[in-house]
């Protein structure tokens, strides 16, 4: 009997499932769209009950889609949303809050008072992050103080805190299994980066209670089994775990030193393998756990845009421009340029390398002859230059001029970003045939975990190009529109009294 892989990509904002054969073919994809809930401006939540029941729904379709019966299914790979915090009750499983999403801002106070007191060095050299309301530990102390008992119960052992790995790991085998991986551990301010390791330390200055905390383990090997699902045979292996970025580099076999990629999602990621050794980053970037499969660990650098295609659905939602996402690109393709305008999306503040939690997006350049047109054009290129900056900031710290830049995420099906974005950048953007690399990558890594699947090699195999973007502007240009974009972010960056 054939033998299939089921991956599950727990996203932002909404959750999707792929069936793919041993040869590693997509057979399926069904996604299911959850809400968003924003209690106060700079707030993000999910309910973690509509999580799981997207998880669920997705499943089902991809399956009933596939015609695969669920007790085909070999294994199961996971990856999520990462540094999206939720605490729940060991003894029923119900969340005592609602999951606080990674746009989440609202530790941004708690941040800077750890800055003054000098600690952020100490988090820096530990963990590879900064001090940021993106990440989870300040999530889940927000939790323990205003949460009622929330942080006696903590102490009394009562409640478990997980990324939505854990979560989704713990529900999947009924409770049984409470662990993470490497990968989203190194997103939470409280792991080791070199002992992979919580540390305790971290843990007190935050005020997180270790027995909150989940086991670690390797991205690729056994996780659990599971059990009392809907819709799933009990004792299906789950044998692959990785936040979404890095699942995505996986996915994209970038499995040499210096091979990066860029995932348009919700925001934008753009991640660049650094091999064995983790490296301190002096330009604004993170550094990172890439995965780990058995003793061997690889580290990535890391950049991040916090709305990437969140701007297009701004404009759909927010400003009614457009009907779909999907007609951005035509829109934007009836203007030759932008005219002048520019958008910085700085709707959640800026990511790295300015790392300001307070900068808000900005609209500038208008004149009377504007139109929306020039505006979702403007967009594209906001969307663009914001990676231009992250990828300038990497090759500072590694001192090595990145030639190819592989490409993936919903966005990179619009054929106008990704040239935008090679222009821009200067280098070849490189998108394979599946652009849905995030929940392939966990694919793969649960097949190298079951077995299915020996080594790298099977991985690069699989892999296959779609199109190569090459730039199109002189080198005069592109430096010229680099200039009036730093002119703008710094215009996102003034912060009203």
């Amino acid at each position: 009997m054939e033998s299939y892989i089921l991956a599950i990509d727990q996203g932002t904002t909404g959750s999707t499932a792929l069936v793919l054969n041993s040869q590693g073919a997509i057979l399926s994809k069904a996604n299911q769209e959850y809400p968003q809930i924003y209690p106060q401006p700079g707030w993000v939540e999910h309910n973690p009950e509509e999580i799981w029941k997207s998880v669920l729904g997705s499943v089902g379709r991809a399956l009933s889609d596939a015609r695969v019966k669920p007790n085909q299914i070999a294994c199961i790979g996971i990856t999520n949303q990462r540094e999206t915090t939720l605490v729940w009750e060991k003894s029923s499983g119900d969340p005592i809050y609602n999951a606080i999403v990674w746009q989440d801002r609202r530790t941004a106070k708690t941040c800077a008072s750890l800055k003054k007191r000098k600690l952020e060095s100490q988090f820096r050299s530990k963990t590879g992050l900064l001090l940021d309301p993106y990440f989870s530990g300040t999530k889940i102390a927000w939790i323990l103080d205003n949460v009622p008992h929330a942080r006696s119960r903590a102490r009394s052992g009562n409640l478990a805190f997980g990324t939505i790995d854990t979560y989704l790991l713990w529900r999947l085998t009924a409770g049984d299994e409470h662990a993470t991986d490497v990968t989203n551990a190194s997103r939470t301010l409280l792991m080791d980066l070199k002992k992979l390791q919580w540390d305790k330390d971290l843990c007190k200055i935050l005020g997180v209670e270790q027995s909150l905390l989940p086991r670690i383990q390797p991205s690729i090997g056994l996780f659990g089994r599971t059990k009392g699902v809907p819709g799933l045979p009990d004792g299906i292996p789950i044998t692959g775990i990785a936040g979404d970025q890095q699942s995505a580099l996986f996915g994209q076999a970038c499995f040499s030193p210096g091979e990066a990629k860029c995932t348009y999602g919700t925001g934008s990621f753009l991640l660049m393998n650094i091999g064995p050794k983790p490296v301190a980053s002096r330009s604004g970037c993170l550094t990172t756990v890439a995965w780990q499969w058995g003793s061997k660990v690889v580290y990535a650098l890391e950049g991040s845009a916090f709305i990437c295609g969140a701007a297009v659905q701004f404009l759909r939602d927010g400003l009614k421009m457009i009907d779909k996402s999907s007609q951005i690109e035509d829109l934007a393709l009836q203007v030759a340029d932008t005219q002048g305008v520019q958008f910085v999306p700085a709707l959640t503040g800026l990511g790295a390398p300015h790392w300001d939690p307070h900068a808000r997006g900005v609209i500038s350049g208008l004149t009377r002859g504007t139109t929306v047109a020039h505006l979702a054009r403007a967009t594209l290129e906001g969307m663009a230059l914001q990676n231009v900056e992250l990828l300038l900031a990497m090759q500072k710290d590694t001192k090595k001029k990145l030639k190819t830049l592989k490409v993936d995420g919903g966005a990179a099906a619009n054929n106008l970003l990704m040239q935008i974005q090679s222009d821009y950048l200067g280098v070849d953007c490189v998108r394979p045939k599946v652009v849905e690399t995030t929940a392939a990558g966990a694919a793969f890594m649960a097949g190298l975990g079951s077995g299915l699947w020996k080594s790298y090699d099977d991985i690069k195999a699989i892999w296959q190009e779609d199109r190569t973007f090459s730039s199109e502007i002189s080198v005069g240009a592109r430096t010229e529109r680099l200039k009036r974009w730093s002119f703008a972010v710094n215009q996102a960056r003034i912060h009203p009294e």
